[in-house]
């Protein structure tokens, strides 16, 4: 295998300190960057963010607004 099939991964559990265990958790889209879009991961049971995620877009161009 090549190294670019292994790009991206997702997180599916994370440790939660309000849980006090490693639990699954849900994706979701935080903000919209110039740099890219930024993930959280929040616990399914309590709802506390255990993490977030930067994924950068190498092929947009960006946005330009006048």
């Amino acid at each position: 295998m090549n190294a670019s099939s292994y790009r991206d991964f997702d997180a599916t559990e994370l440790y939660c300190p309000k849980c006090r265990r490693a639990v699954p958790v849900r994706k979701r889209l935080l903000l919209v960057l110039s740099e890219g879009d930024k993930y959280d991961y929040s616990c399914i049971y309590c709802g506390t963010s255990v993490g977030d995620k930067l994924v950068k877009d190498v092929n947009s161009q960006g946005l330009l607004i006048r």
